[in-house]
């Protein structure tokens, strides 16, 4: 039974070009709520231009607690950071949804039991599923997305085991300790949300993942949709690593090396034939995962693991890299520009 009153309660949708799913997610949300038609909705558009933002006002017609907000930022931390305002100070929970996911009956009222039921709780996140609809790409790549291949064995990525955890797909948190940690960093492109897990357990909150409450998730359809998004992970992941200090856990080192090792390959093939032994052993041992998976689920859309997989490992440890080195080189320059600056 839910405790906390629906007027203390916020539900935000960040979105940017979300045409296609916006309004299925707001009537999966409200429809067969009765405590989520009774809370505050923002929809937090970032300037889309498919229609998005006409979609959010017919629907607020159907649900007059849904308002539609500009967010000048267009990342999904500017969005939340709204929250950080004088005008929610009010509101003591915050309900994070996606735009690219499937909800279950009652999401939000299911997330704030689980938090009136542990006050000790800062944080309840979820386990998210890839839901294996749309066209032949999107069908495979679902197959394999929460994978320990795909997702190296993240407990929010179709993991079905409740606990306390140090990172997850965030659904909703107690806003007196957002609002002390500052909200996200918005210099962050990908990974912020997992940034903010890390200053929020070490302030000494607590996460706890529910495999009881799961939303489904809609994978990318292209092969460069693909690429682009963990590109853009492993950017954000050595962001997070540097700001804090921290050594990248063995599964996120482990497409790193694989980038490292397919460097060195083609380094290495103009004097010797030595330089195929990776790359050749990478791609059958995906084939061989592939021809699998194929069997597995019956259907040849299984066989989009082999390229989907090697996007995702290739795109997440360049990305790695790459910010890796760009954020150093930027720290050199400022702290050369600095030490300029004290001298003159």
């Amino acid at each position: 039974m839910v405790k906390t009153l629906p007027k203390r309660v916020i539900v935000l949708i960040p979105t940017l070009n979300e045409a296609r799913h916006i309004d299925a997610v707001l009537t999966q949300l409200l429809s067969q709520d009765t405590f989520g038609q009774q809370t505050r909705v923002i929809v937090a558009d970032g300037g889309s231009d498919d229609g998005t933002q006409t979609i959010v006002e017919k629907a607020s017609t159907r649900f007059p607690n849904v308002e539609l907000r500009h967010n000048p930022g267009r990342t999904q931390a500017c969005a939340m950071n709204m929250l950080l305002a004088s005008e929610f100070a009010s509101y003591d929970i915050a309900v994070r949804c996606d735009a690219h996911a499937a909800y279950p009956p009652d999401f939000i009222s299911r997330l704030i039991t689980e938090l009136d039921r542990q006050p000790d709780v800062s944080s309840i996140v979820i386990p998210m599923d890839a839901v294996p609809d749309g066209n032949y790409f999107r069908r495979g790549l679902a197959l394999v997305a929460d994978s320990k291949l795909g997702a190296g064995g993240s407990p929010h990525r179709g993991g079905v085991k409740s606990g306390f955890v140090d990172h997850g797909h965030h659904a909703a948190f107690r806003l007196d300790a957002f609002r002390t940690l500052g909200g996200y960093d918005t210099r962050f492109i990908a990974n912020e949300d997992a940034e903010f897990d890390r200053r929020l357990i070490g302030s000494r909150h607590k996460i706890w993942l529910d495999a009881n409450i799961r939303i489904g998730y809609f994978p990318r359809d292209t092969l460069g949709g693909l690429w682009r998004q963990y590109y853009r992970y492993g950017i954000g992941r050595a962001q997070n690593c540097l700001k804090h200090g921290d050594i990248p856990a063995l599964r996120q080192m482990i497409p790193v090396v694989h980038v490292l090792l397919l460097v060195f390959s083609m380094l290495l093939l103009p004097f010797s034939i030595a330089g195929l032994i990776w790359p050749v052993f990478y791609v059958l041992l995906l084939g061989v995962v592939a021809i699998q998976t194929a069997a597995k689920h019956k259907t040849l859309c299984g066989l989009i693991a082999l390229p989907a997989l090697a996007a995702m490992h290739t795109a997440w440890g360049s990305g790695f890299l790459i910010g890796l080195f760009r954020n150093l080189t930027r720290r050199e320059t400022q702290s050369a520009s600095a030490m300029s600056h004290t001298e003159s």
